[in-house]
């Protein structure tokens, strides 16, 4: 085994010399992939509709194809999913990414080609392999097997020809032969629906496996990590598991995990790697060890547009190309890919942190924010805030989401909180002090609002009990996989029917 993780290590760091090569030319990459795209489209429907025969130059198809959201492609997907081919991409397309995005009833299916399979999705797989084999030479990750959290849809049949799933299910009953034999469980246990029992089996299934790395949304690994030590009777799962390595993780913030990963693995060479992947396709790596920042990968069949958020709202927005856009701005995320997505908003914001190469940290997304007041509070923001109320009380929190509390009358307006804590405060009412002041100094606009509480109060914040979130998720049939608490919400929805759920009253700082 020492062996054939010595090749495999070489092997992946040779992939590196390639995403040098990106970094150094990351315009003329996208450009040649632009090219590439409307090339390959344009005996489609979509791309005769548009003319892409005639497009020469990114500029003119900005003009030409107005930007696109799943509702305005969605009667061209409908179709694909009854089977009709060369719509939106000209190989064939027989797998759909089945994805919520939130805990929104509606469901939203991508188009997987094989391209996008291959050299979006698989390739980012690859390229996390490469970067922490360049990174860690010494790694001995294969010399034992990788516990990877399955999505919480297992592959379903639309027709004779076509299937659907969650992203990571998809990909799994797609992995080849060699993936497959270094990652556990068993399928039939990783693609389980009822996401309860599947927490049992796969704990059951993996105890006693030897796993050097682990790949999920640090919510749910943590649910499968309580259930692993509640059934061995272990204190952390380096007693389960001595050779554990490396953590891929991805879909939420890690940044307030970090110490209940610290307390479950606790080792100071655990190696904790974050990935930006998504239905729509795999955008960004963090490809440097003490840095959190993530390179956005320019060769995966992509090609990039940002949409700066002060023109979101307007009718036909102006969006920027790579060679555009600066540093430290918020801006919503556009794509058009080997998936056959055009112009695509997959309602991600994010910010560059660096120019040359390009580095990105996700900031939100579109739709998740609270702006009731004009405060713009957007969830890195939050996650900021509730980090440091943290830290100063010596809390863990499990999960939260926050929202408008609007004017009444003559009353000013505020945010409202459902926080429900691992480890208590040590203090509550200081908790939520470092809370609102810590939004006050990162967040100038939500400062002036509450100067002199003249338009927002201090904030209204409630302490849940344990498994509010979960069992809130639960009754919408939203347990596992992609699915997560929005953690900002612009209206109250969420707020009033998770309060809604509970049988008392909660305990609340105002």
């Amino acid at each position: 085994m020492a062996f054939v993780n010595s090749i495999f290590t070489w092997y992946m760091k040779k992939r590196v010399h390639q995403i040098e090569l990106f970094m150094k030319y990351p315009l003329d990459v996208q450009d040649e992939w632009f090219h590439t795209l409307i090339s390959s489209a344009q005996n489609t429907e979509w791309g005769k509709k548009y003319d892409y025969k005639s497009i020469a130059s990114q500029k003119e198809f900005k003009e030409r194809v107005p930007l696109q959201n799943y509702d305005t492609i969605k009667p061209y997907i409908e179709r694909m999913l009854k089977g009709e081919q060369n719509i939106l991409w000209p190989s064939e397309i027989k797998w759909f990414a089945k994805s919520s995005g939130t805990t929104s009833d509606r469901s939203k299916f991508i188009p997987v080609s094989e391209e996008s399979l291959q050299e979006c999705h698989f390739k980012g797989g690859k390229d996390m392999l490469s970067i922490y084999c360049n990174n860690r030479p010494d790694n001995q990750i294969l010399t034992g097997k990788g516990l990877v959290l399955g999505g919480s849809h297992q592959i379903n049949q639309l027709n004779e020809d076509s299937y659907y799933g969650d992203l990571s299910a998809v990909l799994i009953k797609n992995l080849p032969m060699w993936a497959e034999y270094y990652r556990t469980p068993d399928i039939s246990i990783a693609l389980m629906d009822n996401y309860e029992h599947k927490m049992e089996k796969m704990a059951e299934a993996t105890i006693n496996e030897n796993v050097t790395n682990i790949s999920g949304v640090p919510t749910w690994t943590l649910v499968l990590a309580k259930k692993v030590l509640e059934m061995t009777g272990k204190n952390d799962l380096l007693e389960v598991w001595p050779n554990l390595e490396l953590y891929f993780h991805g879909a939420v913030n890690f940044k307030p995990y970090r110490e209940q990963f610290k307390a479950l693995i606790p080792s100071a060479d655990m190696y904790y790697l974050e990935t930006y992947n998504a239905s729509e396709g795999f955008f960004g790596i963090q490809d440097q060890e003490n840095s959190e920042e993530l390179l956005l990968m320019l060769d995966y069949g992509i090609y990039y547009e940002f949409l700066p958020m002060e023109l979101l709202a307007e009718e036909n927005p102006q969006t920027l190309s790579l060679d555009q856009v600066e540093l430290h701005k918020n801006y919503a995320i556009i794509i058009s890919t080997n998936g056959g997505l055009w112009r695509y908003m997959i309602g991600d914001t994010i910010q560059f942190t660096s120019l040359l190469p390009f580095r990105i940290k996700i900031t939100g997304r579109t739709k998740h924010f609270i702006n009731a007041f004009g405060e713009e509070v957007i969830i890195e923001n939050a996650e900021h805030a509730i980090s440091a109320a943290c830290c100063a009380t010596g809390a863990i929190f499990i999960d939260y989401t926050a929202c408008p509390i609007y004017f009444e009358g003559t009353n000013a307006g505020g945010h409202e909180w459902i926080i429900e804590f691992e480890k208590q405060p040590n203090d509550f009412e200081l908790f939520v002090d470092v809370l609102d002041q810590t939004l006050r100094d990162i967040n100038s606009d939500y400062d002036a609002k509450r100067f002199n509480d003249m338009a927002i109060l201090r904030p209204k914040v409630h302490n849940a009990p344990k498994s509010t979130f979960y069992n809130w998720l639960k009754s919408k049939g939203k347990l596992g996989g992609q699915h997560k608490v929005p953690r900002l919400a612009n209206d109250r929805k969420y707020v009033e029917e998770i309060l809604k759920t509970l049988k008392e009253p909660l305990k609340y700082s105002a």
